[in-house]
Order: structure tokens, then C-alpha cells, then sequence
């Protein structure tokens, strides 16, 4: 069983809710007769908002903005409804179960860090038992909603997201090793792979290519963040690249992984048959990012005047995948 410890090296533990408030008074001399206590409903929505919290519900939004797209892809034309649908639903158990072990592993950190410090088990709103008994539930909730479903090669794949997220991320690599968000961030590939398995019971060399362009987006996308919150992170030894190298390497990093991500993009065109719409919106928006990420650079070096601009890059990256994956989508319905 781990202990925790603060930068103080007190052990850390959750503390109790502040959340619940004791029975109001009327105005007046006289005090209420009755203790009415809070009202039940109030109290249910505050607690389902915490296990939601558990699950990051923002996070889940990216993941799932892959996957309709790549369903598309894969059956070059509109999936049904029902298997859009059902494909969503258990990718969306999958992951929040995945973030819901996140928490309860990092509680410990999560105090430490202002960024997560109000996170439901850091604040003890939930214990440690309960969070990791829904995100227990929620994950074999997910597995057997895609083996009964949809199909057993989707389930395997979603197994897999799940065990590279929690173990593999989450309990080796991020408190071990600057490289932790490069190979943890497999499992935020793997949307992709599940929603192409979805459709067509396997994978193809397009959903590899797929799966590429997120591997090498992750970097430049959560670095900039890690670089806002580099304090937080030196605070609780994790050893995120921008916390033990300067900021010149990261944004350095950042332009090579920008250009893997971009010929992974335009390596989609032969490998799935892509029009020339995709490939000039893809060459595009990769050049605009590319651009961002030199920029940084640029900053970083002292080459260029202004503020570092980390947040700008992120938000960037954000538009980047959202823009792409929406050209992979229309594409499919273009007439040439």
C-alpha cells in the first residue's frame, strides 16, 4: 500500500469534505425548532457531479471528437446510428473508468498541485475505497458493453487503452521519466483503433497512419500545459520534460514531433485513398501548427520578442486535431 507525502514529508492524506454545511436558521430571535439538514437533492447533484468529475469529462470530449471521423473513414461512408452511437458510449466508459484510476493512484499528488487540488479524492469528497470501486465498475461496464455490443477486436483494444493509460502511464512512467506523456500517450491513440475496429472488426494501414498523427501530436499538445504548470509539477517530482530541461529543448522537441505528426497526416492520402481536399487542408493546418510550435522556439531561444506563449500552442493544438479530423470526416463524401 503506497503512502503519500507532501513536500514537507508529512504524509498526505485526503481530507474531509467542506463541502456539507449545517442547517441555516430562519431571521429572528428565535432559533428553528426543527434541524432540516440539506436538502436531498442538492446533496445527490453535488455527488454525481464529483464521481463525473472522476471521469474528466473535457478530456473525454478530445478522444471521442477522433473517433467518429475514423468510423467514417473505415466504412468510407456513414456508419450506422445505433454503432456510432454504442461505439461512443463505451468509449466514453472506457476512458472516464481510465481517468477515474488516474485520480485515485495520483490522490497524493493531486494535493499537492494547485492545478488538481480540488479534484473529488484529493479533497476527500470522495474516499479512495469509492473511487476506485466506480472506476472498477465503469471499466468492466465498458469492456462487456463492447464485447456484447459491437465486437471482441474492439473490446481487446479498449483492455489495452485502459491497462497502457493506468499502468503503463499513470503507475510507471509519469512519476519515472520525462518521456511519460510521449509513451503514456499511446493510450490516448487508441480511440482511434477502437473505432476503425468498430467498424470493420480489425485495423488497416490507414488506421495506422490514424493512430500516428495523435502519437506525435501528444507532445506538442500537453508539453506547452506542462510548461504552465512546470511549478506544480516540481512541486510533486513528477519529472515532466519542461520541469527537468530548459525551455529551448522543449519547444525543440516540440518541432520534431509537429513534423512526424504532419507526414504521418499526409501519409493518410495513400494509404486511404484521400482527395486532394484533404491532403491541401492537411498540408495546411500543418504548416499553421508547425508555425506555432517554431515561433515558441523561436521565443525560447530569444530570437524573437514576447512572452514564451506556451497556452497559445496548446490551444492551437486543440484546434489542429478538431480541424483535421473533420476533413478526414468530409472527405468521404466528396464526389471525386
Amino acid at each position: 500500500m503506497r503512502t503519500s507525502h507532501t513536500t514537507t514529508g508529512q504524509t498526505a492524506r485526503p481530507q474531509t469534505s467542506g463541502t456539507e454545511r449545517s442547517a441555516t436558521e430562519p431571521s429572528g430571535s428565535e432559533p428553528s425548532a426543527v434541524d432540516v439538514g440539506p436538502r436531498p437533492g442538492g446533496w445527490f447533484l453535488s455527488r454525481a457531479g464529483a464521481y463525473v468529475a472522476l471521469t474528466k469529462p473535457r478530456v473525454i470530449e478530445l478522444l471521442l471528437v477522433t473517433t467518429v471521423p475514423t468510423m467514417i473513414l473505415a466504412n468510407d461512408g456513414m456508419p450506422s446510428f445505433w454503432l456510432i452511437l454504442t461505439t461512443l458510449i463505451g468509449g466514453a466508459g472506457a476512458a472516464g473508468s481510465a481517468n477515474a484510476f488516474n485520480m485515485w493512484w495520483d490522490r497524493d499528488i493531486d494535493q499537492v498541485m494547485n492545478r488538481t487540488k480540488k479534484r473529488p479524492m484529493a479533497t476527500g469528497e470522495i474516499t479512495p475505497r469509492a473511487g476506485l470501486v466506480f472506476a472498477s465498475i465503469l471499466g468492466l461496464l465498458s469492456l462487456t458493453w463492447f464485447a456484447l455490443v459491437i465486437n471482441w477486436a474492439a473490446m481487446w483494444l479498449t483492455l489495452a487503452a485502459i491497462a497502457i493509460y493506468v499502468v503503463g502511464y499513470t503507475m510507471i512512467l509519469k512519476r519515472r521519466t520525462p518521456q511519460n506523456i510521449v509513451w503514456g500517450g499511446i493510450a490516448g491513440c487508441m480511440p482511434v483503433f477502437i473505432g476503425w475496429a468498430s467498424v470493420t472488426g480489425e485495423l488497416s494501414w490507414a488506421a495506422l497512419a490514424l493512430f500516428g498523427i495523435i502519437f506525435f501530436w501528444t507532445p506538442p499538445h500537453y508539453w506547452p500545459l506542462s510548461i504552465k504548470f512546470k511549478k506544480d509539477y516540481a512541486n510533486a517530482n513528477v519529472p515532466m520534460l519542461p520541469v527537468v530541461s530548459d525551455d529551448k529543448r522543449v519547444a525543440a522537441e516540440m518541432v520534431g514531433y509537429t513534423l512526424a505528426m504532419i507526414a504521418c497526416s499526409l501519409l493518410l492520402t495513400p494509404l486511404a485513398g484521400m482527395s486532394w481536399v484533404y491532403t491541401a487542408v492537411a498540408a495546411a493546418l500543418g504548416a499553421w501548427f508547425l508555425w506555432a510550435t517554431i515561433a515558441m522556439l523561436r521565443r525560447a531561444q530569444g530570437k524573437a520578442s514576447g512572452k514564451l506563449g506556451a497556452m497559445k500552442v496548446f490551444h492551437a493544438s486543440i484546434t489542429y486535431l478538431s480541424l483535421l479530423f473533420v476533413a478526414v470526416a468530409v472527405d468521404v463524401f466528396l464526389p471525386f
